[in-house]
């Protein structure tokens, strides 16, 4: 389109069917804890975390609660890199975002290995490179954590 610059061009919204996990996270190996993007728009996130062998912390029977923290952090990165993806285009940089925790409760101590958590993470404050994010996780519909993280990217 001759004439009209490529900032003032309209993206053109990418199906999630067309988006893989490692476009929305820069996460890789072992450190890829989501399993499935259950719904994902600018704002929030849905995701299944399975439990597994390979996640940090496990050990014979399952792994630490404080997992928690992780996969709330990665349903927030799978929000946010749809929003950079939709924005900046599916070739667009994947930094990840340094995660603070403001406040976390945890409901539980242990999560046996096959468990499926539903994490939801939904930005409650958006401002350039910094996020709030409130985190809700369940397993079967048993509120299991709760947290806000602060995100920033450099």
């Amino acid at each position: 389109m001759k004439g009209v610059p490529l900032s003032g061009l309209a993206m053109t919204k990418i199906p999630l069917s067309k988006i893989s996990l490692e476009d929305l996270l820069p996460h890789r190996d072992n450190m890829m804890l989501v399993n499935e993007v259950l719904e994902v728009d600018q704002r929030h996130a849905v995701t299944i975390c399975r439990v597994d062998t390979f996640w940090p912390m496990a050990d014979k029977t399952g792994v630490s609660s404080l997992i928690l923290v992780e996969l709330a952090a990665q349903t927030a990165g799978v929000c946010n890199g749809w929003d950079r993806i939709q924005t900046k285009g599916l070739d667009s940089e994947k930094m990840g975002w340094l995660v603070g925790i403001k406040k976390a409760e945890f409901f539980i101590d242990f999560l046996p290995f096959g468990t499926a958590v539903l994490s939801l993470a939904e930005n409650i404050y958006n401002f350039s490179n910094l996020r709030e994010v409130s985190c809700l996780q369940h397993v079967d519909n048993t509120l299991i954590g709760s947290m806000t993280l602060q995100l920033f990217q450099a």
